[in-house]
């Protein structure tokens, strides 16, 4: 059942990110990420009277509060990439957070890398210059030197290292309470600590016309949907073999992208995103 579940969260995070980036063609991004979160909350307020209250204790405060300004940071950098760049040139990037993730766990915890693992690093630098390839008629240096020129390429990367950094103070959290009370308190929270932040930046923006909202509660429903579908899967599986799984998001994404915004370069594009997840199931697997 896990994987079934791991399944729902890629199809839920790849579909609200594809409304999302619709959303964003005419409306502000501070904007847009408040909404996302504020039309999730419904859900997640509702499971929080069908799960048990767990016992918390200062371990897991102290990773709460110390994910969150990290969390906000990460999804204004998110959503102002989806807003800059092809989806097709931005979601890839989120593999990278287990080559950040091999840092940042082995400074914590001591783990090394292993020679999977060392592959895994190699076929996701690989697949990131992929996305690229038709730059390589003017050099084969190009294509990397286009990733740092692409801004939403450059947002999400610098997205995918918070992320290595949050999830692992999530995991934390999560040992010290539970998956599904976690993810919805957190979430809470963020959107809590969001609102004034999106509130100063949009002001008379913050105004939802009549014919906005069958678009916009969409997003928020398929962003809860993808939290609680994440928790649970977490809860019934081991988390590297869930989050790769997840990662499946790539594709959808993909696809979304060709579909929903006519993105060019479907085919060198799939095939620079599959080397990259395939790099990023042999990191999280490897150890």
């Amino acid at each position: 059942m896990w994987i079934f579940y791991a399944l729902l969260t890629a199809f839920f995070f790849a579909t609200s990110d594809a409304l999302t980036k619709r959303a964003l063609r005419s409306r502000d991004e501070y904007f847009i990420a408040w909404i996302r979160l504020a039309s999730a909350l419904p859900v997640l307020i509702t499971s929080l009277f069908f799960i048990q209250m767990p016992e918390l204790d200062r371990t897991f405060w102290i990773a709460t509060l110390l994910a969150l300004p990290l969390e906000i940071t990460a999804i204004v950098l998110y959503t102002k990439a989806l807003k800059a760049s092809p989806l097709t040139l931005t979601m890839p990037f989120l593999s990278l957070t287990p080559v950040f993730l091999i840092g940042v766990s082995y400074l914590i915890v001591g783990e090394r890398v292993s020679i999977q693992g060392a592959v895994g690093i190699l076929l996701i630098a690989l697949g990131s210059y992929i996305l690229n390839i038709h730059k390589t008629q003017r050099s084969l240096l190009e294509p990397l030197r286009a990733i740092f020129r692409e801004r939403g390429s450059v947002m999400m990367i610098i997205v995918s290292f918070i992320f290595s950094i949050t999830s692992s103070l999530g995991k934390m959290a999560i040992e010290h309470s539970s998956p599904i009370f976690f993810g919805s308190l957190y979430f809470i929270l963020v959107t809590v600590f969001f609102t004034p932040i999106a509130i100063g930046r949009i002001r008379e923006e913050a105004l939802i016309k009549k014919g906005e909202i069958l678009s916009l509660i969409p997003i928020g429903l398929t962003y809860s949907l993808m939290i609680i579908f994440h928790m649970i899967a977490m809860s019934l599986a081991n988390v590297a073999y869930m989050i790769s799984v997840k990662r499946m998001s790539l594709f959808f994404s993909i696809l979304y992208g060709y579909i929903m915004f006519r993105e060019e370069r479907i085919g060198e594009r799939t095939i620079g995103t599959a080397l990259m997840f395939t790099g990023f199931v042999l990191i999280v697997t490897g150890g």
